[in-house]
């Protein structure tokens, strides 16, 4: 297969990138920094997107993370860009900070600390006040208690296989799970029917789902109310999964004991039945340097082939090269869209060498090999169906 034409890529960078990452943009092909002018595409981490101009250059969006919440995917999808994510890159640094979150409620370090932290005295005197008051910050143990796992994708998983060893019982609950993630699981967690049979029969109660419609405030006051008394509560995937003024209500009434989170709020400040963090989950060095390399691997094979895997908004669709010419078509989910493009292709006396679909919802998306250079008639004309929202041209030839 002969070389890529000598084509330039302008990536933008909002946040800092790890340099891991960066470094897979092969040297003069990709002009990377965060002062781009008309980038090709961005990558981005925690950068609020939604109230951002982003330049109609853009053919892609990279989030080095899970969540997309700060990336505008709705105006993406009617520009067909598609926004990649990094999924299961920072799964087992959440998974750690869950597992501490546990030891922290379960043994209740943070008013141990705090207590300790304002004692006076010499060491005689600071070694009787702390045996003189343990008692009250007394724990529970974890083997035999039963941790509940909302959510059993990659992060509810490790969490799940960490739980078991540490010799607790595990209930998970999650009816999108896929057919990869089932057979990862193990098969010593048990299947919960639905979440209040969850939350009934569970000490410790993880959240891992992503923040949409169908899950903001999934844990709200009726929810509460079906939790075993002086359950915890940890929720380290986004804040707004839970109703907040449902959870006080539930720690003032007893059903919740702790409540532990990667969010502050101001609802919460200083509350001593919440442990609040500044939103840790992904922030170890290698988290950030899988996510990096993750998403600009993704990225490098979206712009010079088409081929489109982890796209928050976009089927996953991968077809190896059969000749050097192929177009790349992103388009609504309608009907005749393939036999249109393939009338434009006729139309130029070209011949498909090969061609791939793939639908997700309302979006669809073609790549095209043919077997001659495609002109920039055909290719205006692809761009001129109704629906289609972007065409994409990825020649390589000889240099």
């Amino acid at each position: 297969m002969p070389e890529r034409a000598h084509k330039v890529f302008r990536i933008l960078t909002l946040n800092p990138i790890s340099p891991l990452g960066l470094k897979h943009f092969a040297a003069g092909r990709y002009t990377v920094g965060s002062d781009i002018a008309e980038p090709d595409a961005i990558l981005v981490r925690s950068y609020n997107m939604l109230q951002m101009d982003i330049p109609a250059s853009v053919t892609a969006i990279g989030r080095a993370g899970a969540g997309t919440n700060n990336v505008p995917v709705k105006d993406m999808n009617l520009r067909g860009v598609p926004v990649f994510n990094a999924p299961g890159a920072n799964a087992n640094a959440v998974k750690e900070l869950v597992l501490a979150g546990l030891l922290m409620a379960s043994r209740n370090l943070i008013p141990a600390i705090r207590f300790t932290e304002n004692l006076q005295g010499d060491n005689a005197t600071l070694h009787r006040l702390a045996e003189d008051s343990k008692k009250q910050f007394a724990g529970i143990e974890l083997p035999r208690r039963t941790l509940g796992i909302i959510g059993l994708g990659a992060v509810g998983r490790l969490v799940a296989d960490a739980a078991i060893r540490l010799g607790m019982k595990v209930i998970g609950y999650d009816p999108e799970i896929t057919v990869d993630a089932a057979w990862n699981l193990s098969a010593e967690v048990k299947r919960a029917e639905s979440i209040e049979d969850l939350l009934r029969h569970s000490d410790f109660i993880t959240l891992h789902v992503p923040l949409l419609d169908a899950t903001r405030h999934l844990i709200n006051q009726e929810l509460v109310q079906s939790m075993k008394r002086g359950a915890i509560l940890l929720n380290f995937s986004r804040d707004g999964i839970v109703d907040e003024e449902a959870v006080l209500a539930g720690i003032e009434s007893g059903k919740i004991k702790y409540y532990v989170c990667d969010f502050p709020s101001q609802l919460f400040q200083h509350h001593p039945a919440v442990i609040t963090l500044p939103h840790l989950g992904a922030s170890t060095l290698e988290a950030e340097e899988n996510c990096a390399v993750m998403v600009v691997n993704q990225m490098i094979d979206y712009l010079e082939n088409g081929n489109i895997t982890n796209a928050v908004n976009f089927p996953n669709i991968t077809m190896e090269r059969g000749s050097p010419y192929r177009l790349a078509v992103a388009n609504s989910n309608v009907p005749n869209m393939l036999g249109q493009i393939s009338t434009c292709m006729a139309k130029a006396g070209l011949n498909i060498h090969n061609m791939g679909n793939k639908s997700r919802g309302e979006m669809a998306y073609t790549l095209v090999d043919v077997d001659s250079p495609v002109p920039h008639k055909t290719i205006d004309e692809v761009a001129a169906i109704q629906g289609v929202l972007m065409v994409r041209y990825l020649p390589v030839l000889a240099e």
